[in-house]
């Protein structure tokens, strides 16, 4: 099966997550709307009401099924490509952390955003610095804190011990999201966090997912994403 991935074409946003499974797994996946016609045909789908139509990107197209949400996705392909345990216990785990690190996401958007998404970040500069204060003395070691617990605790590589998951994959984005958009403040705070860097690491060298971040499939992180860098919110 060639898979049908739709997401904006020129940021990694929600839909890294789900490219990141892709890529490890070795699928045969087409990331539509960058190619010819991509943009329109995700458009239609999105305004087709018919049947069971996803709220917004990403969504996968696999055969007849479409399928929104990016944990949603990531359980489906867990499960056919050995990126989620096999027991239905292990599997509700997995998808379970998936949902805990989609909140996360939410809470790294709203630190450039934090009034409104319709909004400019030069039209909300004194809240988003406030928020983003927040995020980082309360937010970033609550989170980060859970994950690094769970790996110290799983008794081997890997969030569930020793093979990868779809959320290990998840977790590299977050570390290196964070390194994008705050430097500074990751570089202090990773010696808090020593289990999941290593964990950055190991992922970032398995094969697939080596040639991945070397391609040009791999879209640069930028200020138009969820991971934003501004300067006077990196302090």
């Amino acid at each position: 099966m060639c898979y049908e991935l739709y997401y904006w074409p020129t940021i990694q946003g929600r839909g890294e997550y789900v490219r990141l499974a892709l890529e490890d797994a070795g699928a045969d996946y087409a990331d539509t709307a960058r190619g010819k016609g991509g943009m329109a045909a995700m458009m239609k789908m999105l305004d087709d009401n018919s049947g069971t139509p996803p709220f917004a990107p990403p969504f996968l197209k696999a055969g007849s099924l479409v399928i929104g949400q990016t944990a949603n996705i990531l359980q489906y392909l867990g499960s056919r490509h050995g990126l989620a345990p096999k027991a239905e216990a292990g599997r509700i785990w997995v998808h379970q952390l998936q949902l805990t690190i989609t909140d996360f996401v939410a809470e790294v958007h709203d630190t450039h955003h934090p009034i409104g998404t319709s909004l400019y970040y030069e039209d909300q500069r004194a809240p988003a610095k406030k928020r983003t204060a927040e995020f980082w003395n309360e937010r970033v070691p609550k989170y980060l804190g859970y994950f690094e617990q769970l790996l110290s605790a799983s008794g081997g590589a890997y969030i569930t011990g020793r093979k990868a998951v779809y959320v290990d994959l998840s977790l590299f984005q977050i570390v290196e999201g964070l390194r994008y958009a705050f430097p500074k403040r990751m570089k202090a705070f990773e010696r808090n966090v020593p289990g999941l860097i290593e964990l950055r690491d190991r992922v970032a060298v398995r094969p697939n997912i080596k040639a991945y971040l070397e391609s040009d499939r791999r879209i640069a992180f930028n200020e138009d994403g969820i991971f934003r860098h501004y300067k006077a919110l990196d302090l």
